[in-house]
């Protein structure tokens, strides 16, 4: 399976891709999601446009991606952004030691490179304080002020090549989109379930009605239900259920709510980049200076609120053996 995202997400030119590695794209997603949606006649057929776009947006996304940035385990001597994201160099070194991607690549058959390169992925959290400011020589007590401070230190898909840490970037990238799919499916599934559940509550409720309503006591939080307003909420629920699909679409909807996703891949997940000032403190100020250096971070966002903070680097192979424990 590696392989052939390897090989799609290595392709030169978007669009670009052999059939052959389209289709085994095509059923990933599909396996990934319901494999029951190959009930779904022509399903390739209606997936394959969306997930060539889910394709070239993964593939676009990562290749936008700047260099890596050599990173040390000293962070005075680091950019400004990779000092930002570390309290200390003790801190560095142990996010770099506790990191399990990074445990399990220098285990692994390529542990011994001279390089690694990985995307540093961190969230960013910004709150407002309380604290001094100057006007003029005046020092001012109790002045809102925005900390900014990083937290949730990752070092995703090490390898020991850029080349194919961006293609691990976009197989992984192409696999979130799929989870948000499938996410989607979930909610559609547990809203159906429902709507299922009470029809055939409100049903048995119907036909006790229409017996006499012998033994069976109808009323909840004092409502008092009768034929008609049963009959009333069974159409109602009878048309959501349509809407999500009837009893013989219903896996056409499921593939129609994957199609959305992997069709529109830039409304589920995106990539932004934003330019901020922060001093040594934290604190985050309005424009540069000598101890608030100008910080362009790229963000990714996905269509549930998440954000990360990420930055492609490139760590010293030696300097990783040593620091984190064999």
């Amino acid at each position: 399976m590696l392989r052939f995202l390897q090989s799609i997400f290595g392709s030169a030119d978007q669009g670009g891709y052999p059939e052959s590695l389209v289709r085994e794209a095509l059923e990933r997603a599909v396996d990934a999601t319901d494999p029951q949606l190959r009930a779904v006649s022509g399903y390739r057929k209606k997936l394959r446009s969306a997930v060539l776009r889910a394709i070239d947006h993964v593939v676009a996304l990562v290749d936008a991606l700047p260099p890596p940035t050599p990173v040390g385990l000293g962070v005075t001597e680091e950019a400004p952004a990779i000092r930002s994201f570390f309290i200390s160099a003790i801190h560095m070194r142990k996010a770099i030691a506790d990191d399990p991607g990074l445990a399990g690549f220098l285990q692994g058959p390529e542990g011994y490179s001279p390089r690694v390169v990985a995307l540093l992925a961190v969230e960013k959290q910004e709150k407002v304080i309380l604290g001094a400011g100057l006007s003029g020589d005046i020092v001012i007590h109790d002045v809102p002020q925005v900390t900014v401070s990083f937290d949730g230190h990752r070092f995703l898909d090490p390898a020991a090549s850029e080349e194919e840490t961006r293609q691990l970037l976009k197989r992984r990238a192409y696999d979130h989109l799929l989870s948000l799919a499938l996410r989607r499916l979930t909610v559609l599934k547990g809203v159906r379930s429902d709507l299922e559940r009470r029809r055939a509550l409100l049903q048995a409720k119907l036909n006790l009605l229409k017996r006499g309503n012998w033994g069976f006591d109808l009323a909840e939080q004092g409502e008092k239900l009768d034929a008609p307003t049963v009959e009333e909420r069974l159409a109602r629920i009878e048309e959501q259920l349509l809407e999500l699909g009837g009893d013989d679409h219903v896996f056409e909807a499921y593939l129609e709510a994957v199609t959305d996703v992997l069709g529109q891949p830039a409304e589920y997940l995106r990539a932004e980049s934003e330019t901020i000032f922060v001093d040594r403190m934290g604190i985050k100020r309005s424009e540069a200076a000598a101890d608030a250096p100008e910080l362009r971070l790229n963000e990714l966002y996905n269509a549930e609120g998440r954000s990360l903070v990420v930055t492609l680097v490139a760590l010293s192979g030696e300097e990783l053996r040593g620091n984190v424990p064999a």
